[in-house]
């Protein structure tokens, strides 16, 4: 499946991030990519209704909202993760951009 990004704001998140985890990012993208609906724990995680949750995990532990809408796997929303649960901010966040797609 084809991955795309919503927004500009998540390819520069990216590219700001520390090599290693830029590269650990990168890669499980091309995972998710691969495998699509495949995609499981430990890497994927399905969040609610149409939202999916790429856990990349590492010294930091950045999560990346996705959704996948007519053969393509949209790339919502892209966080560092801080706390035990995903704060509400990101999942509205990715709610509004998901809504656009539709």
């Amino acid at each position: 499946m084809r991955v795309e990004t919503i927004t500009t704001d998540i390819d520069k998140f990216i590219f700001k991030l520390d090599t290693q985890t830029q590269a650990r990012v990168l890669r499980y993208i091309e995972l998710l990519e691969k495998y699509g609906y495949k995609l499981e724990m430990p890497y994927s995680k399905s969040l609610r209704g149409n939202l999916f949750e790429l856990r990349i995990m590492g010294n930091k532990q950045v999560r990346i909202i996705y959704c996948f809408h007519k053969d393509t796997i949209y790339l919502l929303n892209i966080f560092i993760k801080k706390a035990n649960k995903i704060p509400k901010k990101e999942i509205n966040l990715s709610v509004r951009r998901f809504k656009i797609l539709a």
